[in-house]
């Protein structure tokens, strides 16, 4: 396999070759796509976390199941941009933001920019809804303040990943997303078949008005994810060949990204209709109070699936925005660290890891004072993160869709007429919903 950051037929050739010419063919591609697989996967577990047990079964509680098409729309106008990620470094062989350096230093630096600001407010809100669950495993009887108890949350992760580096990061994704998808997919069916009892008088609200603009630009800022996302399973698909000696080929890395994406789109759906099956109706309102949220989290599920699964789920909830966390202490800092070793050259320049470690420290950091002197307020820190998560995706969808159409990028694996008009009509989704937003803000918030 050659080490060049620059794509060649030599490097395609080897990325399609078998392991060995001791093995069977088929035995050699499933042990191959088996290596391949994980980038996506780690999308998933990033993305499963706020954006799908926060404002997902929030949509489902408010508006019971008027928002599922909104939902579906922001999954498929963002998904051409998740999936340039993975497509240009299985095209390319180097990473999507090694392409932003070539296409020119400004393009960069304003992933850079804008990224730095979402990296912070991100990572703490993520750290913040994990220590709010963690109330649910008896952490409430120890008094600890919740900007203290998302420190120790961020502290930790950054610990597991500066000891355990992507292997560990790996195996966690792949069975904690397993473990929710299946308690999941169990509460809803419980709900299907169980569904809430409408309270006398009550009257379901329309997220179709001024009013609600506010919680549909927070719903879609974090559905299924921020797309500055989108940028590390390409950073992940380095680090998997690092590990396993592998270079995924375009069709390995296309079924790792389809696995991880509908994965994702599914347990979205699922969480809005736990909001929709269980609590639209109730009279009760899906608070985001701390301790009362994480409460309110698990009681979803325990009353749908019985009070005998009250432990079951707290530590299924809990590891899964775990998870989440950790996924995004690694994705944040590793994309920071490898735009500031791109910045002078093309390829990366010096040790990955050292840089890597100095982001991760300053990410717990931020996170810390975040959490202590501004937003300490779990319903603040997500609409502030999901907010600026949603502003920066016409950013962001942009660069995306022009370097995968880069002139060094095999015209093979250029997006099609589909691909294109699909990413043209999500850039006009993203500016169109932003300038509403801005005007929203600007002269209807409050009034």
């Amino acid at each position: 396999m050659s080490n060049e950051n620059t794509p060649s037929d030599d490097n395609l050739k080897s990325a399609t070759e078998p392991l060995s010419e001791g093995m069977s063919e088929p035995m050699s591609e499933r042990r191959q796509l088996i290596k391949a697989l994980g980038p996506g996967i780690l999308m998933a577990g990033a993305a499963i976390g706020g954006s799908h047990l926060v404002s997902s079964t929030q949509a489902g509680a408010k508006f019971g199941w008027s928002l599922l098409g909104l939902l579906l729309l922001a999954n498929l106008f963002k998904y051409p941009f998740f999936l340039y990620g993975e497509r240009y470094t299985a095209a390319t062989g180097e990473t999507i933001l090694q392409g932003f350096r070539r296409m020119g230093k400004p393009y960069l630096l304003s992933y850079f920019a804008l990224n730095l600001v979402n990296a912070f407010l991100n990572i703490a809100g993520v750290a913040m809804i994990t220590a709010s669950l963690s109330l649910n495993l008896g952490v409430a009887s120890l008094n600890i303040a919740l900007p203290e108890l998302t420190l120790i949350v961020a502290g930790l992760c950054a610990l597991l990943i500066l000891l355990g580096h992507y292997r560990l990061l790996d195996g966690v994704a792949k069975v904690v997303i397993l473990l929710l998808a299946l308690s999941t997919f169990a509460a809803v069916v419980a709900g299907a078949l169980n569904p809430v009892e409408t309270v006398e008088g009550f009257t379901a609200s329309s997220p179709w008005d001024l009013a609600g603009l506010g919680f549909i630009i927070l719903f879609m800022g974090w559905m299924p994810a921020p797309i500055d996302v989108a940028i590390w399973p390409s950073l992940w698909m380095k680090a998997r060949e690092k590990q396993t000696g592998h270079r995924a080929t375009m069709h390995q890395a296309m079924i790792d990204f389809h696995i991880g994406y509908i994965v994702t789109v599914v347990l979205a759906v699922f969480f809005l209709a736990l909001g929709a099956l269980i609590l639209h109706g109730s009279g009760r309102e899906f608070s985001m109070a701390s301790a009362a949220f994480s409460a309110q989290l698990v009681d979803l599920y325990t009353e749908s699936i019985g009070s005998w699964s009250y432990w079951i789920i707290a530590i299924a909830a809990f590891t899964a925005m775990f998870s989440t966390t950790l996924t995004c202490m690694d994705g944040y800092p590793r994309s920071l660290a490898t735009c500031c070793m791109l910045y002078g050259s093309e390829t990366p320049k010096g040790e990955l890891r050292k840089v890597h470690g100095f982001w991760i420290a300053v990410s717990v950091l931020a996170t810390y004072i975040i959490t202590k002197f501004f937003l300490q307020s779990l319903g603040q820190m997500l609409e502030v993160a999901m907010v600026i998560s949603f502003l920066t995706s016409p950013v962001f969808a942009w660069i995306h869709f022009k370097v995968i159409r880069a002139p060094w990028v095999d015209p093979a694996y250029r997006p099609g007429l589909f691909l294109r008009m699909l990413s043209w009509a999500g850039l006009v989704f993203f500016v169109g919903f932003t300038l509403l937003f801005l005007w929203w803000f600007f002269f209807f918030q409050g009034k």
